[in-house]
């Protein structure tokens, strides 16, 4: 678990340093644990306002010093907490899935609205969840990945974070992948069923995403033009 953590911190510190925006980079990292800014702040001894400031731009984008404490604060509280943030980077694949069953799996920045997801995918909602941003997004074959893919491959599908959104393709009804959903937890936060209309989605599809308090929505827009756009993202 030292070395997940190692790497894990690594690529978080990167993110931030590197990213255009710090502060936005730094509330996703910190949501995407699930953490508070008032529990980030207690852990690195100083004021919420002060991670308050640094996310949304008031004060000077934080120096590599401050991105490690607060890189470490997080790891230390997700330990804590027994580690769940941690395991589920463990299991990630440093190689991805072979091409015809995840045609994308990609991490975001920044958190990204779910309206400007739904716009690349040209998808119409038909649930909103719990959620209003996704952190990143996976495409899949929804046929490949249900007859082929083990329940623990399954959960890698969610890659670095499981607030995400995934993208079913080859839909016809819609039904098995809500179904596999149900019996793979955690749940994405929002899911699209792609090569399907609105009119033609499973009967009790909507009412299975409200239980889990997901995001639904569906697509027929040309799915290369959807993978570019999302590239965008």
């Amino acid at each position: 678990m030292s070395d997940a953590r190692e790497e894990l911190s690594r690529r978080i510190a990167g993110e931030i340093t590197l990213s255009d925006d710090p502060g936005a980079t730094l509330r996703k990292w910190r949501t995407d644990f699930d953490v508070s800014q008032t529990e980030l702040a207690d852990q690195l001894g100083v004021s919420s306002s002060v991670i308050s400031d640094y996310e949304s731009g008031r004060r000077e984008s934080p120096g590599i010093g401050v991105v490690r404490r607060t890189v470490e604060g997080l790891l230390d509280i997700d330990e804590r907490r027994g580690g769940g943030r941690l395991r589920q980077h463990a299991r990630v694949l440093s190689a991805g899935f072979e091409s015809d069953i995840v045609h994308d799996l990609r991490e975001y920045s920044t958190a990204v609205p779910l309206e400007d997801f739904y716009e690349a995918m040209g998808a119409t909602e038909i649930v909103r969840g719990d959620h209003d941003h996704v952190n990143g997004h996976t495409v899949i074959d929804s046929i490949q990945a249900i007859t082929r893919l083990s329940s623990e491959e399954f959960y890698r599908l969610y890659g670095q974070s499981t607030n995400r959104a995934l993208v079913f393709t080859r839909v016809t009804r819609g039904e098995s992948p809500l179904v596999a959903l149900r019996v793979v937890s955690p749940t994405p936060n929002a899911v699209v069923l792609h090569g399907i209309e609105d009119g033609d989605l499973w009967d009790h599809a909507a009412d299975l995403a409200r239980v889990d308090g997901v995001s639904l929505a569906t697509s027929n827009r040309d799915l290369d033009d959807c993978l570019a756009d999302l590239q965008a993202l």
